[in-house]
């Protein structure tokens, strides 16, 4: 008995320190999944597609963050993001939000794999968060303006009275040395000022030697966002307008308009949107217009189930996609539309 007694003492001394620096300097897991079952189909055009059934992952993800007091009010922090579809399986280690950095009162300082500030001016204004179909990256950010950069570095500003701003710069690792030379980069930053119902928000991106997302020499492309909300008792409203310009193209226009109304448990949404231009000159331009509707019943603050009815229409230059509905590539001037349901949970 007095044996055991030491060899307990003994461990307890020898873990004690372990769990005290845990405590002190906690790593938290986190998560989410979330899935959809759709109904769809998308008529005109040349190649209809019949109605089909998919069942898509909506960013469902694995995460593990934490951060350690250095003194001084500095703090070291890390993120490690992973997705993790529930669907089909798989999904690649750190492939979302990650990376590691410094906060202090001067602000953060993080380098990794993040969002772009041009890329959170807009998501704030979608109801849907960027996910489940009638999202606004159908029609919103297109040509590659949705960037979780790689190879990145960004310096956010401590919030003052309201105001913020962020900035990143993705590196140029694919720097060719011969001909054609082409040195691809980025650079993002974004202005936000947030104060009681309203939040306002300016971006603006470049990418150099870019076309969408593949490097290309001699093309410039670049993107400016203004976007805002506004909350009046259980209402909030959003709304974007969006210009993207690039080398040898026509100016893209991009607009959004979204409505949540919530009471209780309940959520009810609509949004309208449209995308125009951005094609060679001289050539026909592309236009598709975006309406939808839907439901959420919060459950609890974890889980939440979901209801929506999406309907985008193409011209016959268009082919913009039906955004997060498991579908094919479509053709021009198919118009896509259907139903979706499923769970959110998170952990």
């Amino acid at each position: 008995m007095n044996k055991k007694l030491i060899a307990l003492a003994v461990a307890g001394a020898t873990f004690a320190p372990v769990v005290m620096a845990q405590t002190a300097n906690p790593v938290t897991l986190y998560g989410r999944i979330w899935v959809m079952a759709n109904s769809i189909k998308a008529g005109g055009g040349a190649l209809p597609l019949s109605t089909r059934t998919t069942v898509v992952d909506e960013s469902s993800l694995i995460g593990f963050r934490g951060t350690e007091d250095l003194g001084g009010g500095l703090k070291a922090f890390f993120q490690l993001e992973s997705s993790a579809p529930p669907d089909s399986g798989g999904g690649t280690f750190g492939s979302r939000n990650s990376g590691v950095g410094l906060i202090g009162g001067f602000g953060t300082v993080i380098l990794g794999r993040w969002d772009s500030p041009f890329k959170l001016s807009a998501i704030f204004v979608d109801p849907y968060g960027q996910n489940t179909i009638g999202n606004q990256l159908s029609i919103v950010n297109t040509g590659d303006f949705n960037r979780r950069e790689n190879n990145m570095m960004q310096y956010w500003t401590p919030n003052i009275n309201g105001f913020s701003a962020r900035f990143m710069y993705g590196a140029n690792e694919g720097k060719s040395n011969t001909s054609p030379f082409a040195n691809p980069n980025s650079q993002s930053v974004s202005l936000d000022y947030a104060a009681g119902p309203f939040r306002v928000n300016y971006a603006y991106e470049k990418h150099k030697d870019t076309r969408g997302n593949v490097v290309t020499a001699g093309v410039t492309e670049s993107g400016q966002n203004f976007s805002g909300t506004f909350v009046f008792g259980p209402v909030k409203v959003g709304a974007l307008t969006q210009k993207i310009k690039s080398t040898d193209r026509t100016e893209k226009k991009a607009y959004q308009a979204a409505i949540t109304y919530t009471v209780g448990k309940n959520e009810f949404i609509g949004s309208l949107g449209r995308v125009r231009d951005g094609g060679a000159r001289g050539a026909a331009q592309p236009e598709a217009k975006l309406a939808s509707v839907g439901y959420n019943y919060n459950f609890s603050k974890r889980t939440t189930f979901m209801a929506r009815y999406a309907s985008l229409k193409n011209n016959a230059a268009a082919s913009f996609p039906m955004n997060a509905s498991g579908l094919p590539a479509f053709g021009a001037n198919n118009d896509p539309k259907g139903f979706g349901a499923g769970f959110r949970h998170t952990f």
